[in-house]
């Protein structure tokens, strides 16, 4: 091993040094001023012939001379002969003799000095009395101020030309240029300014980084896995929707790795200029497999990785399919180095191309959901840790009260709870302040001065009451949480808030509550006041929605049979219908039954429960905000023995710790078993 190390050494010695790099934008610039320069000292000097005073006489007693201008800082003349003058052989030999740019047609083409300005001001008036048809005298400033303006503007034009070069090549410097548009912009995290986010600021994506940090193994310690025949994974694929923590596990990678770490976004490697995409893809593998081992990651990476020919004209040369070519021949060609992973981070998978996605380029696909209720409370005890907390604050009820959270929504919902609690001049976070922003973040801000009638309060308090009931003595149905008639966001004039179950598989009975839980607004207005308003828009949409799901998508219409209509990849640009104009009228009547049905059955439901949804509606009217207790208090409790996710999460935790106790492990639960 020695002997190697020596023979390596004794290379690097033998290699040359790399010479400094030609500044090809400093060349550009120094000659395009050379040449700048050299015009307009040419126009300005070398095109003038001094003259005596005795030829300039006879240029005004020849009636050739168009203009006569006195600089009076210079104490110079200027003449300016006419076009026909300047076809006279004695003037055009001597002014073509004087400059190799040929005879300037706008003049001015002769000067002579002089002494004083009084004097010859008296002499050409003399002059001009004997020649009437000599020019008038025009008086110039000359000198400082209009020599000035033209060095000015050389020096803007200069200015603005460097300027624009900076701009095309990416910057200034040493790796500024005039050929440097298609070096890659990946910044490079190493062991100088190394990242500080490590996996435990990444929690509730337990099994991700399971499978990240085998790659950072693999990278530190490779002996361990290439023993027993594994090979390094060559690429994996981060996929999830917005806000899971995709960049937040990349970056822990960065933080966590003892590698090098190139880091950019997939829109870094388009430009205007074809072929820079393809030409950035090289650079920035050339750039990688100089500092191998290292991690090269790559955020929304959908953005060069559509699938090839989808919406491309015939014969059209396609600048982002270049540059994905380039791509996929750098993670697996003939010229692979495996010392390079590749991570890439996208939420929308189903336009990647296939070639992309297969084994070779991305080994590993790593699924990152939204978490579940044990997930979300790992959440909020990373972002709650900088925060002041009351002794009040539960963070299971609130991982509990937010169903379908992603880990940047929970971190808003801990940032406004500390803004909400120092708006009220608190010292310490409480759980109403948790409330209300859970309240703000969800269904938008909270407008308490918005001007609404007593009629239009009154329908928003039936409606929002109907919902509530509906809901209450629906088994299926969400339990409620709170419900509100101040009015909240852009439009939305009550506010209805239910804590859903976490699950994933749903039955017709399921949907079809949720579909009339939707329907307690509508039918509550139609049942009190024998007329419906616009305020059921979004329950409607909802509700149409699912109606259509059910019978096209997931098969629970026995009309239309077990038929999914469904397409994961379909074509964005496709146009036709996966069934005939017979079978889409099929789908618009089933469809309607199903909506009609839901209807009538949560009309009958309020009218049977009429009692309970007076009381709860002129609850409403009084206190504005209801919460669960108070429903159990006003119409009893529900009928259903059902626990609702916070319950079951709790009374899990507790059966663990009692488990655990009983076997000896100090009370510890263990975390790897969390019911829902």
């Amino acid at each position: 091993m020695a002997d190697k190390e020596n023979d390596k050494s004794k290379e690097r010695k033998l290699t040359p040094p790399k010479l400094p790099k030609t500044n090809y934008q400093l060349w550009v610039i120094l000659i395009l001023t050379a040449v700048v320069l050299f015009v307009t000292f040419w126009k300005n000097t070398s095109g003038l012939i001094e003259v005596q005073k005795s030829g300039f006489e006879s240029m005004v007693a020849g009636n050739d001379v168009k203009r006569v201008q006195l600089y009076k800082k210079d104490a110079v003349v200027q003449i300016t002969l006419k076009s026909e003058a300047l076809q006279n052989a004695k003037y055009k030999l001597a002014l073509e003799k004087n400059g190799p740019l040929g005879i300037s047609q706008s003049g001015p083409h002769y000067y002579f000095k002089i002494g004083s300005q009084e004097v010859f001001e008296t002499q050409y008036a003399q002059l001009k009395t004997k020649y009437p048809n000599a020019p008038d005298l025009e008086y110039e400033e000359g000198g400082g101020v209009g020599e000035l303006l033209n060095w000015g503007f050389l020096i803007l034009l200069l200015v603005g030309f460097w300027m624009l070069m900076r701009r095309m090549t990416g910057g200034a410097g040493p790796g500024g240029q005039i050929f440097n548009i298609g070096k890659s912009k990946a910044a490079l995290f190493d062991a100088e300014n190394k990242v500080k986010i490590t996996f435990e600021d990444v929690a509730g994506l337990e099994e991700a980084k399971e499978e990240v940090k085998e790659i950072v193994d693999f990278l530190k310690t490779p002996s361990k896995f290439t023993k027993l025949g594994g090979k390094i994974p060559k690429g994996a694929l981060l996929v999830g929707p917005p806000g899971t923590g995709k960049t937040l596990l990349a970056k822990a990678v960065a933080g966590e790795a003892a590698v090098p770490f190139f880091s950019l976004s997939g829109s870094d490697f388009v430009e205007m200029f074809v072929g820079v995409g393809a030409a950035r893809v090289r650079d920035l593998f050339k750039q990688a497999k100089e500092k191998a081992p290292c991690i090269v990651f790559i955020d929304e990476i959908d953005a060069i990785g559509r699938s090839r020919g989808r919406g491309q004209l015939p014969g059209a040369n396609d600048e982002r399919e270049n540059t994905l070519n380039s791509l996929l021949v750098e993670m697996d060609g003939f010229a692979t180095d495996s010392g390079v992973i590749i991570l890439a981070a996208t939420n929308r998978p189903d336009v990647l191309d296939s070639a992309l996605l297969r084994p070779g380029r991305f080994d590993r696909q790593i699924s990152i959901d939204k978490p579940d209720i044990a997930g979300r409370e790992q959440i909020f005890k990373v972002h709650l840790k900088p925060i002041k907390l009351s002794k009040d604050v539960d963070i299971k009820k609130l991982a509990a009260q937010t169903p379908g959270f992603a880990g940047a929504e929970i971190a808003n919902v801990c940032n406004e709870a500390a803004l909400i609690a120092a708006r009220r001049d608190k010292k310490e976070v409480e759980m109403n302040d948790f409330q209300d922003a859970i309240d703000r973040v969800i269904g938008g801000l909270e407008k308490k001065n918005k001007i609404i009638s007593p009629e239009e309060k009154r329908i928003v308090a039936y409606h929002e009451a109907g919902h509530a009931v509906a809901g209450w003595f629906l088994e299926h149905a969400d339990p409620l949480v709170k419900v509100s008639i101040v009015p909240r966001g852009v439009a939305a004039l009550g506010y209805a808030q239910y804590l859903p179950k976490e699950q994933f598989l749903y039955q017709t009975e399921q949907l079809v509550d949720e579909m009339c839980m939707a329907f307690g607004g509508r039918a509550a207005e139609e049942i009190v006041f024998a007329k419906i308003s616009t305020g059921a828009l979004s329950d409607l949409e909802r509700i149409t929605k699912m109606a259509y799901s059910m019978v096209t998508v997931y098969g629970m219409n026995p009309a239309i049979g077990n038929i999914s209509f469904y397409d994961s990849k379909q074509s964005e640009y496709s146009f036709n219908k996966p069934y005939s104009d017979a079978t889409a009228e099929k789908i618009d009547q089933e469809a309607k039954k199903i909506i009609d049905m839901a209807f009538e059955r949560t009309k009958k439901l309020l009218t049977e429960h009429r009692e309970q949804l007076e009381i709860i509606a002129k609850e409403l009217l009084e206190k504005e905000i209801l919460f669960q207790s108070d429903l159990e208090r006003l119409i009893g409790k529900r009928p259903f023995a059902h626990q609702t996710a916070y319950e079951k999460f709790t009374n899990g935790v507790a059966q663990e710790k009692k488990e655990a106790t009983a076997s000896g492990d100090n009370g510890q639960p263990k975390q790897e078993v969390v019911p829902e």
